[in-house]
């Protein structure tokens, strides 16, 4: 198990060696956000800017002007909050190369309460033009998604989250992925698998036909619980890993419309103008269908342990369940 954050952390440090061009800044949180990781073995081309949000992202701007290919890292709620007008002015305007990269992101930050709880930020981010937006579930998509804004020239937000999370793809994942034999056996095993993430395209786990349910970031996970439980039922659903939210893959999504008898999105966000109002604007146009869409309703979240906080909200596992069945 490892925080996405962590997975960031890490394989910003490895890309470091790789592209020297790649500069990191943050705004007083190094060891939250883990950047820590780049600052220790590149201290030249790491900048602290204390807690100025909106500096950072202007400095950020003015060093791709520099041939530099910028990472801004820190928690989401003041990358997306604080620093909006920043972001969109001088970044996402004049489409500069910078990587905007949102740690603690969705009710997963827990204890830290509603203060610090980024449940708009997809909807922020998502509707600025030209502004591409991942968010990764585990440590595999982190790191692609990570080496993937690297070389993308253009702005890119990166959702990323506080906790640790299970590990879906790659080695010792334990929930069941693309690839495992439904008729045989519902039990999780140990898979080594390794897809070929794509930008853009959506990772589809099973090919069910009672129902898709379409998730991102810690919610995936859940998805995957949801669908081997239902199957010892009898009941065969697929789930839609949206690592991409934009560009969002239409494709995908009409796809399981069109052969799926449910659709149900969840998200660690509010349910206005994230996941599930990205679906439901693709099929309104294309195929449209009920969705039901699962997130933090028009309110604010709490303080609490993190897994607590999403069962408060119906965004685990066992609601997600109900939901296919009802």
């Amino acid at each position: 198990m490892k925080a996405t954050r962590e997975a960031y952390g890490e394989e910003l440090a490895k890309l470091g060696k790789k592209n020297k061009n790649i500069v990191v800044l943050d705004a007083d949180l190094a060891g939250a956000t883990m950047t820590k990781h780049f600052k220790k073995e590149y201290p030249k081309r790491f900048f602290d800017m204390g807690i100025a949000e909106q500096d950072m992202m202007g400095t950020a701007a003015g060093l791709v002007i520099s041939g530099k290919v910028p990472f801004a890292s820190t928690f989401a709620i003041f990358a997306c909050g604080r620093a909006y007008e920043q972001v969109r002015n001088a970044i996402a305007y004049p489409k500069l190369n910078v990587k905007v990269v949102g740690t603690h992101a969705g009710l997963t930050v827990g204890e830290d309460g509603a203060s610090h709880q980024a449940i708009e930020d997809i909807s922020l981010m998502r509707t600025m033009p030209n502004m591409v937006v991942l968010s990764p579930c585990d440590e595999e998509e982190t790191k692609w998604a990570v080496d993937f804004a690297s070389k993308y020239e253009g702005p890119v937000y990166l959702r990323l989250t506080r906790p640790k999370v299970e590990n879906i793809y790659g080695e010792n994942a334990e929930i069941i992925v693309n690839g495992f034999d439904e008729k045989e056996t519902t039990k999780i095993q140990k898979r080594n698998i390794k897809p070929k993430f794509e930008f853009g395209k959506a990772v589809i786990h099973g090919s069910g036909k009672d129902a898709t349910i379409i998730a991102t970031g810690v919610e995936v996970q859940e998805a995957l619980k949801a669908r081997e439980s239902l199957l010892k039922e009898g009941i065969n659903v697929r789930v839609l890993d949206i690592h991409t939210i934009k560009p969002i893959d239409e494709e995908a999504i009409i796809k399981c419309a069109k052969e799926t008898n449910k659709i149900i999105t969840i998200e660690d966000h509010s349910v206005i103008g994230g996941l599930g109002s990205a679906v439901c604007e693709v099929l309104s146009e294309n195929y449209p269908v009920k969705v039901t869409r699962m997130g933090v309703k028009d309110k604010f979240g709490g303080s609490g342990k993190w897994h607590e906080l999403l069962e408060k909200e119906g965004l685990v596992a066992e609601d997600i369940i109900k939901v296919v069945k009802g």
